[in-house]
């Protein structure tokens, strides 16, 4: 068996001392960055590997940071995911990723992990049902949380999320300008915060113009492609049937888009449609779908750089930052003279 590099057998080639091996390694900006390059460089031909865990030991810090969403498929939580991403490789950081599918005992399994393996903080959309006394137990063990995409009121810790109640009223408002007095919304559901302020916005939107709200046409659950695809059955029956419909998400404006057109009812044409996040499929879709923009780069942005923060010493405080949405107008929804196939 090749006997292992150590850290001191690169010191003595290089003729420096193991500290300053060690601060190269670690991109500290102590070291001159030629002589960081030169290091690497004899590091990277040598098969040194670096130890993170006697660096931990060393430093109380792992450079592992977990993120927990609810699901990696949907593409809203993989544009979040990229910006924490790219944040977290400014500071050498290395995340983590789990998926929880609302599973409350899978995500409590990898807060534990996380805690076990004595990471040094944790970004989650937590699951349904989290209660606040299960950060309150990570940040009461010394792993800092930052929440994305959900709030969990009595946390203690920051949380950031769009503004999905004035961006749904957006979205309604724009409906009830087209002529549209009949407005459905399909999927969410009280039991998130995200679910509970759509929700809101939408019967704000409808009362502010006179309209009353139908709980029959609030077809709650759908969350992705698949269940708005099944959604479409259950909307094509509702009472005096709606003439334009908005969506929880645009995973779930597009599956309903597809069940209506196999039912022979043509979004854009026959019926309105809009959905809700902006992802890059919503511009190409057929018809091009009307949505709103939440700012999801900008909700990875800032959670990743107030969790560094934290890591750099600044206390824990329960706050609620919003990212202000924008409405995005394409042919699903504009039905006077309007081609489905048109770009938006």
């Amino acid at each position: 068996m090749a006997q292992k590099v150590k850290l001191s057998t690169i010191a003595e080639r290089l003729g420096l001392s193991t500290a300053t091996v060690s601060l190269a390694l670690r991109d500290s900006p102590l070291v001159a960055e030629a002589t960081r390059e030169r290091i690497k460089e004899e590091a990277r031909t040598s098969g040194y590997i670096y130890n993170r865990r006697a660096a931990s030991l060393r430093t109380s810090k792992s450079g592992i940071v977990g993120v927990c969403v609810h699901d990696i498929m949907n593409p809203f939580y993989g544009e979040i995911l990229k910006a924490v991403e790219d944040e977290l490789d400014r500071q050498r950081q290395t995340f983590v990723l789990c998926n929880h599918y609302d599973d409350l005992s899978k995500q409590r399994s990898f807060l534990d992990t996380m805690l076990q393996l004595g990471a040094d903080g944790l970004i989650m959309s937590p699951a349904i049902g989290t209660p606040a006394s299960d950060i309150r137990l990570a940040e009461d063990n010394d792993l800092p949380v930052a929440l994305i995409a959900r709030t969990v009121e009595g946390s203690g810790v920051a949380s950031f999320r769009g503004d999905d109640a004035y961006g749904m009223s957006l979205v309604v408002r724009h409906l009830i300008d087209e002529g549209h007095r009949s407005i459905a919304l399909v999927g969410g559901t009280e039991q998130t915060s995200t679910g509970r302020d759509r929700a809101q916005g939408y019967r704000d939107a409808l009362r502010q113009a006179g309209i009353d709200f139908r709980p029959e046409w609030w077809i709650q659950g759908p969350r992705s492609r698949h269940s708005g695809f099944d959604a479409a059955a259950e909307f094509l029956q509702l009472p005096g049937r709606p003439d334009a419909v908005v969506c929880f998400s645009d995973l779930v404006a597009l599956g309903l888009m597809y069940g209506l057109s196999r039912a022979g009812v043509r979004p854009g044409v026959d019926i309105a449609v809009c959905g809700y996040d902006d992802i890059d499929e919503a511009a190409i879709a057929m018809p091009p779908l009307t949505t709103v923009a939440n700012g999801q780069t900008e909700v990875g942005q800032r959670a990743a750089d107030a969790l560094l923060a934290r890591l750099a010493g600044q206390p824990a405080e329960e706050r609620l930052e919003l990212i202000k949405p924008e409405l995005r107008i394409r042919s699903s929804s504009v039905l006077r003279g309007a081609d489905p196939s048109s770009p938006a």
